[in-house]
């Protein structure tokens, strides 16, 4: 699987977990009548969200993405492509989070409600990661993959040759 691809998933299934969780976190305190825990709640939503926002407004790619694409090993066939066992063994804690927010949404509604929050906040801190991991594949000629890996391991990514985009001159000046 490209890792460009693993980054928009984890956004994407952070956003959806967030979604969850929230609305099971409202059910949950409905059920209960805890109107407070609702306005709470959605005040530490906005301040993930305000948070999130702020955490990913760069445009280059974070410091361990960063470190992660420099420590790469280069290659010269793609890895197996299995993306459902990727996204798994990568995102298993993700899933194993929500799950059990949602499990203990009966005994007390804050738990994925603050769950959310956490969520929220991760879904924004990383949505441009994807963007600057695919301009440096255009500026170095190459693509990313992640090896499968135990799931207990850290990400391990492969380096393969892909295309070079050549970026025209204007006024012999490179265009953004």
């Amino acid at each position: 699987m490209r890792f460009v691809d693993l980054l928009r998933m984890t956004v994407l299934l952070c956003g959806g977990a967030a979604t969850t969780l929230a609305v099971v976190c409202v059910v949950g305190a409905t059920r209960d009548g805890d109107e407070q825990l609702v306005v709470f709640a959605t005040a530490w939503w906005l301040i993930a969200a305000i948070l999130g926002s702020f955490l990913g407004r760069r445009h280059e790619a974070s410091p361990p993405i960063a470190r992660l694409l420099a420590d790469s090993k280069a290659a010269t066939m793609m890895p197996e492509l299995r993306p459902g066992a990727v996204v798994l063994n990568r995102l298993w804690p993700l899933l194993v989070a929500t799950l059990l927010a949602t499990a203990l949404a009966f005994l007390a509604p804050q738990v994925p409600g603050i769950a959310a929050g956490f969520t929220i906040l991760w879904a924004l801190a990383w949505r441009r990661q994807d963007h600057a991991v695919v301009a440096i594949e255009e500026r170095d000629g190459v693509q990313f993959y992640v090896e499968r890996t135990s799931p207990l391991k850290p990400v391990v990514l492969v380096r393969v040759p892909g295309l070079r985009r050549e970026v025209p001159l204007l006024d012999g000046v490179p265009r953004p």
